[in-house]
């Protein structure tokens, strides 16, 4: 039988938010384990490389620095200016209102900025390999897992086995680590589908992020540097499930046109310039945020539709917060007092963000005319009286104040 080695802190799961706890945990002097079954991929134009973008709000790049990751990214970063939404729910798919929420109406500093996750996944495990407290097995996945009070055994499939005083679960909407915990979690499936890729366009995108609300979900455009001397933007597109498989198999002159014409043409023809992906969309909330000896983070603890930048910036929440509580107690970064602690600073604000994603993605599916007419009525009230519109975008960027 193989020895155990002795660490601070597993990670279980490779993507953007292990990789990020990883980090984090490690520049703070834990020794740290991450362990992902498969390898990244971290080219744009390799099989399965993720093509979705993130966008950084304003509190995650502050994380991102403390954490020695925004120098990385910096230099890849387009900033996100004015969050626009567009209403195009009346009898065709023109626009007829549009709201823009500035971020000068708020801060100094732009609401966000948007990065491709494999670019991400890239530059974090660069990062990693200058970190004398990380390791990354990639190929490698978590087999089997026991709790103690005092410790947490761990073995991976390579049979590596592994004692560590917090496990940290970011291994996805399907957690073997939270089923291992045996943690419950709650499932809304909405008969939807997203289709992510990246366009180019003749219009200049001006640093805007829009999203175009009709039917079946929004169709969001977010800002990219440029592509072959080409304005360029990341697209992701929210349909009812047989729609986007059928969008999906359109060939690219097809698809093209008919991408165009869902985005109202606002920036004029849109042709794709990337492979196009496509997954489910679910909202998923953990009835906890932790166990004994286990922390759950990312979309092993929630997951929401894409929809205002969300997801991840909660990931980066979950972490931050776990990493200040761990620190707090360095002998022991898993204990119960901890742990506890952790749940009860989480779990309240993941489960609203959770519900209102959920909404606002039912309020963007609606097909009745008498609903979208309702829908554009309800925000145009809402952007236009200033303290309400100011207080959403706060609350989007995750400030209390």
């Amino acid at each position: 039988m193989t020895d155990l080695i002795d660490i601070d802190v597993f990670v279980s799961g490779g993507g953007v938010a292990g990789l990020a706890a990883t980090i984090a945990f490690a520049q703070a002097g834990f020794r740290t384990l991450c362990a992902d079954p498969a390898p990244p991929i971290t080219d744009r134009d390799s099989d399965g490389a993720d093509l979705r973008t993130t966008a950084f709000l304003q509190p995650s790049r502050t994380f991102l620095d403390q954490i020695g990751l925004w120098p990385r990214f910096a230099p890849h970063a387009t900033p996100l200016q004015v969050m626009r939404i567009v209403d195009a729910g009346g009898p065709d798919a023109t626009a007829r209102a549009t709201h823009d929420f500035d971020a000068a109406d708020i801060s100094d500093q732009p609401f966000g900025w948007n990065l491709p996750n494999w670019l991400l996944r890239r530059e974090m495990v660069a990062h990693l390999d200058t970190l004398p407290d990380a390791e990354f097995r990639s190929g490698t996945g978590t087999a089997h897992l026991l709790t103690r009070m005092s410790e947490a055994r761990v073995t991976l499939t390579d049979g590596t086995r592994l004692r560590a005083k917090l496990v940290i679960a970011a291994d996805g909407r399907d957690s073997p680590v939270r089923e291992a915990a045996g943690i419950d979690v709650a499932t809304t499936r909405y008969g939807q589908k997203a289709l992510a890729f990246a366009v180019t366009h003749d219009a200049p995108h001006g640093n805007v992020s829009t999203e175009i609300h009709r039917t079946g979900g929004p169709f969001t455009l977010v800002p990219l540097p440029d592509h072959e001397g080409q304005a360029c933007s990341a697209v992701v597109w929210m349909e009812r499930g047989a729609e986007a498989a059928r969008l999906a198999a359109l060939p690219e002159p097809e698809f093209n046109i008919e991408m165009t014409a869902r985005s109202g043409g606002i920036y004029g023809p849109l042709r794709v310039a990337s492979r196009r992906t496509m997954w489910p969309i679910i909202s998923q909330n953990a009835a906890r945020m932790s166990a004994e000896r286990v922390a759950l983070v990312a979309e092993a603890a929630h997951v929401v539709p894409p929809i205002g930048a969300q997801g991840l910036n909660m990931s980066l929440g979950d972490i931050a917060c776990l990493l200040d509580i761990a620190e707090a107690n360095r002998e022991d970064p898993g204990a119960a007092a901890g742990l506890d602690r952790y749940h009860r600073a989480r779990h309240p604000e993941v489960t609203a963000r959770v519900a209102g994603v959920g909404a606002l993605n039912r309020a963007s599916m609606a097909n009745a005319q008498t609903l979208r007419d309702l829908r554009m009525r309800a925000l145009s009230a809402l952007h236009g009286i200033t303290p309400i519109r100011r207080s959403l975008m706060r609350a989007g960027l995750g400030a209390t104040g």
